[in-house]
């Protein structure tokens, strides 16, 4: 894996976005692309109106978009839907595990914008449980976009993937960690870093901060393994297995509710085959706010110096 991350910044994810659907739809006659009514904001509306029969503006109606996407997937077609977070899962559940997987269709869906991430659109536009639903439908994949290069990657492959897949995706720009066209295994933890006295699992906006934590526990003389678990489900379990294995200590750091999402995973895990000290970088069980995100990151504990703090206390919860 080429990791390439300084520090500098990456290409906007929506930009990126505005690009990649209509590639894949170019390439594949089957590839359905449907919005409610955000197509504006990931910049696919002047593609879509050029193509009205690849791609479908469902409106303000994200369970009535999950349903259509639903009939398309049944009739053959591998439809992608978009909008942001908080509407592309709790909006939308029940048609989504009904009509979607329960039914045996296959949907690729794309949730922006998730967490803190939602900044000024406030609590009501910021989900800190859509890992949580989507991990509860029976063979569901769920990601957590790190970059760009990840998140070309991802959809690709999930495309042409049985079952429903969700991605959290950001919208603006992001630190670059990958190389670009770069190629990722769905389903396996990355590791950025090797590290023998506490092992740090991240996704999302929060892989560039467990980097930066391991660089401020390097200085104090603790050696932290980084890996990006940017497949919340299903798990790398053989990977966080082996580093708690390895370092004996292990903290999860996420931009979601503590509840339900990597750190449940982890958890469960970690539970059932090598109980290990485990710290966690979480929301603690709260509802979203309206604010900037760096002043969201600080609210929710969501932060480097947090990070580095939960992985003092793991290694010291080996002794």
């Amino acid at each position: 894996m080429n990791v390439v991350y300084n520090g500098e910044k990456d290409r906007a994810f929506k930009d990126v976005l505005s690009q990649l659907i209509p590639r894949l739809a170019q390439h594949d006659d089957d590839v359905i692309y449907l919005d409610a009514d955000l197509m504006s904001t990931i910049g696919t509306a002047k593609w879509a109106k050029e193509h009205p029969e690849r791609a479908i503006n469902c409106g303000v109606a994200e369970a009535n978009m999950a349903g259509i996407a639903a009939g398309l997937s049944s009739a053959g077609f591998k439809p992608i839907m978009h909008t942001f977070g908080p509407f592309a899962s709790r909006r939308c559940f029940d048609q989504i595990f009904l009509s979607g997987g329960y039914a045996g269709n296959s949907v690729t869906v794309i949730g922006t914008d998730p967490g803190v991430c939602a900044a000024f659109n406030g609590g009501t536009h910021m989900p800190f449980e859509d890992v949580a639903l989507y991990r509860t439908i029976p063979g569901s994949m769920v990601f957590d976009i790190t970059d760009t290069a990840m998140l070309e990657s991802v959809v690709e492959q999930c495309k042409d993937i049985h079952g429903i897949k969700y991605l959290r995706v950001g919208r603006k720009n992001s630190p670059k960690v990958y190389a670009d066209s770069q190629k990722f295994e769905l389903g396996k933890g990355i590791v950025l870093r090797d590290g023998k006295d506490v092992t740090i699992a991240a996704c999302g906006i929060m892989t560039v901060k467990a980097l930066e934590a391991a660089d401020v526990l390097a200085k104090e003389g603790v050696s932290a393994a980084v890996i990006d678990m940017f497949t919340i489900k299903p798990l790398d379990e053989d990977l966080l297995i082996s580093f708690a294995k390895k370092t004996g200590a292990v903290v999860t750091a996420e931009n979601h509710n503590k509840i339900g999402g990597l750190y449940s995973a982890c958890a469960a895990a970690l539970a059932k085959q090598l109980p290990t000290p485990l710290e966690y970088v979480a929301v603690e069980d709260e509802f979203g706010e309206v604010g900037p995100q760096d002043y969201l990151e600080e609210r929710f504990g969501l932060t480097v110096s947090r990070i580095a703090q939960k992985a003092r206390t793991a290694v010291k919860r080996k002794n």
